[in-house]
């Protein structure tokens, strides 16, 4: 019998390699590919996000980790194809308009896809109008922007103004991320939700689309 422990850990270490063996030889027992991601990868990702907010981990672990899940995710996905429990919601993600830092940004949305989520990744210097066409083209859930200036951190709030222009306010729940913003900031532009790094990123929004923690 395959054992999936293999896997679990292999996603913890961020072992990129072992995971992708371990999956393949988990599909070749007859494992369910849904059981797999839910499991033993999507609990490896939490178990390395926890031990992030512990001080226990650190960025370089929280990628490797998200790499070898995206690897293992690439051999699973074709097999999912058509069924609508494949993932937990859609995020759209993008560094706002101006701005063309992308390493937090790529590794909230790896965090987010680790662990269940599937993410549209728009890229960095996203305008508003591509934000919405995006999250109306894959009926997402979740709009989460980020930036890293002062200078375009204020460009958040013309996002979500165009958000309620287009009647999506309260459909589609926003979360913005960066280092020059703060909680008391996201409040102030009417964001749904903040965070300040790529695990509580997770939390906030399994919290924003009605899940637990």
């Amino acid at each position: 019998m395959t054992d999936l422990n293999k896997l679990y850990q292999a996603i913890l270490a961020g072992k990129l390699e072992e995971a992708v063996t371990a999956t393949n030889e988990a599909l070749a027992a007859g494992m369910e590919p849904q059981a797999i991601i839910n499991d033993y990868m999507i609990k490896g990702m939490e178990e390395i996000g926890s031990r992030f907010e512990a001080g226990k981990a650190f960025v370089p672990n929280l990628l490797m980790s998200a790499r070898a899940m995206k690897g293992c995710l690439d051999i699973i996905k074709p097999l999912l194809k058509g069924s609508k429990d494949s993932t937990i919601g859609t995020v759209v993600i993008g560094t706002v308009k101006g701005d063309l830092h992308d390493i937090g940004k790529n590794l909230v949305a790896s965090m987010l896809e680790g662990c269940g989520f599937e993410v549209i990744n728009l890229g960095v210097d996203i305008e508003s109008g591509k934000f919405i066409e995006a999250a109306l083209e894959n009926n997402a859930q979740i709009i989460c922007m980020s930036a890293l200036l002062t200078t375009t951190m204020n460009y958040m709030k013309e996002v979500i103004a165009a958000i309620d222009q287009a009647g999506l306010k309260g459909k589609v729940k926003t979360m913005v991320g960066g280092a020059p913003l703060s909680e008391g900031f996201a409040r102030s532009i009417g964001a749904d939700g903040y965070s300040s790094n790529a695990n509580a990123a997770v939390t906030l929004a399994r919290q924003l689309i009605g899940l637990n923690s």
